[in-house]
């Protein structure tokens, strides 16, 4: 029996969710039921990450431990989920133990293959956004992803080697030409790596700063880098939450995810698992963002679309609907409520409608309301699907 594995992001669980984890997340669940249909053993995985200073300074100012603000806000998106009727055979959360340890292990094999060293780091660090910056990065001094103040800072930590790697994966997307999808976020991705030399991955946080965070295994003085501990969750699902032992679901058949974070899947986590040994994804579709009567969603701007309350105003079904048929998949769209009830009314209302409407008023004038036996015609219907769902399978 043929395999089919996909992944969402795992949501910062920080966050609210919005109409970009929703759309994310029905896309996954499209492609895990109709894999399911062609009889195919599929395993969905979605999840929250909940570690870095985010959670810990939320955490802080309710005074509550870590684990607990995580504890009340996955519920979140795991009500949401629900609502949805999306389908994950899983749900992974940073937080658990089984996770930690696969981190650790991964971690601890990097060390030992000396693709991890201790260095002293000088530059810039944006708390915000728990990224270190380099000068060129900097937006008239601020941070380019939150245009918040950044701190320069001295210290320890741990990287990565990841420019070990630079032409290694650049060859193997050159050579794989549907790994990084659409076209224009694969030509991004060499872009970025052609055009610069890659630095390496500063992978750890002092617990002096920062104690909410995975710890190193050979450094008790350490936790690790939030994303890294996030991007090892596909590996680590696959150890104890598959819907089968007795399956080798990695590699994933498809990451899904948002261009905002395609360089951290394409270029970070594809040379992790070079160093690793292991096996690349065999895709990474980053698809677009969406914008709210055309202009970005932003907090500061309270037009943040928030699913729960799209579902209470027209149901779950018309929402997945929308969010799928509105725009091409890898494209940015534009959401608004006149646009969800218009491609409703048109497609749903007005061309299904009607031919559901026309096909009863035939089936009652015909055959007395009641659907007849199958003839030969009938059958070669049936058997033209057939042939057409194998033909979309293969």
């Amino acid at each position: 029996m043929n395999k089919f594995y996909v992944t969402t992001p795992i949501y910062y669980v920080n966050d609210i969710p919005h109409i970009g984890h929703a759309y994310t997340t029905v896309a996954c669940d499209v492609l895990a039921r109709f894999h399911r249909l062609t009889g195919e053993k599929v395993f969905f995985l979605t999840g929250t990450d909940e570690h870095g200073q985010k959670v810990d300074r939320a955490a802080k100012a309710r005074n509550i431990t870590p684990k607990e603000h995580a504890d009340e806000l996955v519920e979140n998106f795991k009500k949401l989920w629900k609502r949805l009727y999306i389908t994950n055979d899983a749900f992974i959360r940073t937080t658990d133990k089984e996770h930690i340890a696969v981190v650790q292990e991964m971690l601890q094999r990097l060390k030992d293959s000396g693709n991890i060293v201790k260095e002293e780091y000088k530059g810039w660090y944006c708390t915000h956004e728990e990224m270190f910056l380099t000068q060129s990065e900097l937006v008239e001094g601020r941070c380019p992803h939150c245009n918040r103040d950044v701190e320069y800072i001295v210290e320890e930590n741990y990287f990565f080697l990841m420019s070990r790697y630079q032409e290694r994966l650049i060859d193997y997307i050159d050579e794989h030409p549907d790994y990084i999808m659409p076209q224009t976020r694969r030509n991004e991705v060499l872009g970025f790596l052609k055009n610069q030399k890659l630095g390496d991955l500063c992978i750890s946080r002092p617990k002096k700063r920062l104690s909410w965070g995975v710890e190193l295994p050979f450094d008790r003085d350490y936790v690790t880098y939030v994303w890294i501990d996030a991007l090892m969750n596909y590996i680590s699902a696959t150890r104890y939450l598959s819907p089968s032992k007795d399956i080798q679901w990695w590699p994933a058949d498809h990451h899904v995810i948002g261009k905002d974070i395609l360089i951290t899947h394409a270029v970070y986590w594809s040379t992790i698992l070079f160093a690793l040994d292991l096996p690349l994804p065999k895709n990474i579709f980053a698809h677009g963002w969406w914008t709210v009567d055309g202009k970005k969603m932003s907090k500061s701007l309270g037009n943040v679309v928030n699913p729960n309350e799209i579902i209470d105003e027209f149901g779950s079904d018309a929402f997945r609907y929308f969010l799928l048929r509105e725009v091409p998949f890898g494209n940015d769209g534009n959401f608004s409520k006149d646009g969800l009830i218009n491609r409703i009314n048109s497609d749903l209302a007005n061309d299904l409608g009607n031919l559901v409407n026309r096909t009863l008023s035939m089936l009652n004038k015909y055959f007395g309301g009641e659907v007849p036996e199958a003839k030969d015609v009938d059958r070669e219907i049936k058997e033209l699907s057939e042939g057409l769902l194998s033909t979309i399978r293969d």
